[in-house]
């Protein structure tokens, strides 16, 4: 299929981009990467009048350390942040759940920041971005505010960015001493979006969980903490029963829509069969046990 018709605008500083977006309103879109928003137009599921393309921007590709946050620009492409040494070293989550984003043509071009601004509620960035306690940049002709991404996600597609405003950056954590990171997810095959997928950042001290932050996707429509579960492991002894407890726990307080299945409204159109939301949340323990164990090892602590 072909895209509706729309104008096409070069960037050529975030200033501008921004200015463009302001003067042509809420029917312009920005383009990073294109490999989410592209689809979209494709399948008119966005016919977006004007695209405000990022891509010709100097100096916004960039990952970078500044003092205790990694740094990731609107253009830095995934497949930069998932060979990245340093991204490894300093926020191993991250690096570990852009292996799972679709395949390696769609990394090349797709870019980190502009999943994370693209609000997909089965994606694995913006589920890894909200157990990472992200903080995002967001830029428009107003000035420039800063969101975390526990407040930045409203649902399906829905953030609180304005239609004028760029995601500039998004800045990630970088993990301490004693500290363990995860990513699970099941998906009918690779590449596909999970079914559901948990990221998981704890620290281990003495035996015991002194600090935990669980993130999920696939059973709400956006990514949600697991607050439950969080609430089982902190403080807790590090072994196996506490983490059976915990993964029981990740989906409580959550209950499936009255209208029917959730993914049929949040995943994209696909021959493939939808699972249902009871087997999606037993998905969705299953990954948080698999994260939690993995991050307790990664940490030091007891399996």
């Amino acid at each position: 299929m072909k895209p509706p018709p729309f104008s096409y605008h070069r960037g050529r500083s975030p200033e501008h981009a921004a200015g463009l977006l302001r003067e042509l309103g809420p029917r312009a879109r920005v383009l990073a990467g294109g490999q989410s928003l592209l689809p979209m137009l494709n399948l008119r599921l966005a016919e977006p009048a004007h695209l405000v393309d990022l891509g010709p921007i100097p100096d916004l590709g960039f990952v970078r350390r500044e003092r205790d946050r990694l740094v990731v620009g609107a253009t830095a492409r995934q497949s930069a942040v998932e060979h990245s040494a340093d991204v490894r070293a300093l926020v191993p989550l991250l690096a570990e759940a852009v292996e799972h984003v679709a395949h390696p043509p769609i990394r090349h071009r797709g870019t980190v920041v502009g999943s994370i601004a693209h609000a997909s509620a089965v994606a694995e960035l913006p589920c890894a971005a909200l157990a990472l306690d992200a903080r995002l940049t967001l830029l428009s002709t107003d000035g420039v505010r800063t969101v975390d991404a526990e407040e930045f996600f409203t649902g399906p597609f829905a953030t609180v960015a304005r239609s004028d405003e760029i995601v500039a950056q998004v800045e990630f954590p970088v993990a301490g001493p004693g500290t363990g990171q995860a990513w699970s997810e099941f998906s009918l095959r690779r590449g596909n979006f999970p079914v559901a997928g948990a990221a998981v950042s704890l620290t281990v001290a003495d035996g015991r969980i002194v600090d935990v932050s669980i993130a999920v996707c696939g059973v709400a429509d956006r990514p949600v903490r697991a607050r439950a579960a969080e609430q089982v492991l902190r403080g807790a002894v590090a072994d196996e029963e506490t983490v059976e407890r915990a993964a029981a726990a990740t989906t409580s307080g959550l209950a499936p829509r009255a209208h029917g299945d959730l993914a049929a409204h949040i995943l994209p159109v696909s021959a493939a069969p939808v699972p249902g939301w009871a087997y999606r949340a037993s998905v969705a323990r299953a990954q948080v046990r698999r994260a939690v164990t993995t991050a307790l090892t990664r940490a030091g602590g007891t399996r």
